[in-house]
């Protein structure tokens, strides 16, 4: 599979390549980065042909949109395709230290939700200025799952208004749900959707609503969190995170089934979670997030493996996969 390959953003005229990059690590997910580190990061992913890079104002806090931009806006515009995500103003903390669940050593701002049209464009104003852009190419509704309300009438209109006024190009939702995905196809007139985690090679809580829906209303799915916080990625350890959280037994479980196939196989765990997602019709992107040059390196080669159809044949007889999914052919 060549990471390389362009596809069509929904009905735009964006294109993105097959792989990109997710923001969170640059952010410090799970553990600090250098901002030397990050920026060197997306160097790499650019040096390599990626054009599509994703943040968010959560991620560290505006670290990740800082670091996103200092590597970015110096490059031909048209060479990149770059999505952000609002519903978080980000406030001056009271203090000078910020706890953050998430993220390790993020920026002095707390995170706040707001999903009205005021604090949507307020937030896009400050993306903007953390970027040190004059625009960016998608804007996701970001994490709306207790505010669906205000983020239909609220955040919905404000990003078709910014889509009309071509500012932005193409709209969207991330989440890490599928189910409220599906509701916004059904209630707006999206581009895109970031779907976290819910299609996966252990996840495929995406596939028998969203993607079918998506495929119809020709909305294009990005895939963030293909290795589900980690356990696809250092496969079925002690201490392995799934959903950002410690990975149950249950779910350390079937990652040790699913590693006995892929090394039968001779497949890395990592290949085929990467690989996976990008045999649906609807989806047209995977980011998987990378703190250093050398995790964006080795990404970029996984993409590249040649997984033989028998590895994907037995873990659809094993029950795995869902006999529905499609899967990547040679």
């Amino acid at each position: 599979m060549n990471p390389t390959d362009k596809v069509q953003i929904g009905k735009t005229n964006l294109q993105v390549t097959r792989m990109g990059m997710g923001g969170a690590a640059l952010g410090g997910l799970y553990r600090e980065v250098a901002d030397a580190d990050a920026v060197a990061a997306v160097a790499a992913a650019v040096r390599l042909g990626i054009n599509h890079f994703d943040a968010a104002p959560l991620y560290g806090h505006g670290l990740s949109e800082r670091r996103m931009g200092e590597a970015l806006r110096n490059l031909p515009r048209a060479s990149f395709v770059l999505s952000t995500k609002v519903g978080r103003v980000l406030l001056p903390a009271k203090t000078g230290e910020v706890e953050s669940f998430w993220f390790d050593h993020p920026a002095p701002f707390e995170p706040m939700f707001d999903f009205s049209y005021d604090g949507v464009m307020c937030s896009f104003e400050d993306s903007l200025k953390r970027l040190g852009l004059e625009r960016v190419d998608i804007l996701y509704i970001h994490d709306p799952d207790d505010h669906y309300d205000e983020a239909l009438l609220g955040a919905y209109p404000a990003l078709a208004r910014l889509r009309s006024d071509r500012v932005v190009s193409a709209i969207g939702a991330g989440m890490n749900q599928a189910e409220m995905l599906a509701r916004f196809a059904r209630e707006g007139d999206f581009d895109c959707f970031l779907l976290a985690g819910r299609y996966t090679l252990i996840d495929h809580s995406g596939l028998a609503e969203l993607m079918p829906l998506c495929v119809e209303k020709k909305i294009s799915i990005v895939i963030g969190g293909p290795y589900n916080s980690g356990i696809l990625a250092g496969g079925a350890l002690s201490g392995a995170k799934f959903d950002y959280k410690a990975a149950p037994p249950e779910v350390v479980e079937r990652v040790r089934k699913v590693e006995e196939v892929a090394r039968r196989h001779g497949v890395p765990l990592k290949a085929a979670a990467l690989q996976f997602p990008l045999a649906h019709p609807a989806v047209a992107s995977v980011i998987p997030g990378a703190r250093s040059a050398a995790e964006v390196e080795e990404n970029f080669r996984l993409m590249s493996v040649a997984i033989p159809a028998d590895f994907w044949q037995e873990l659809r007889s094993e029950q795995f996969l869902p006999k529905e999914a499609p899967v990547p052919e040679l």
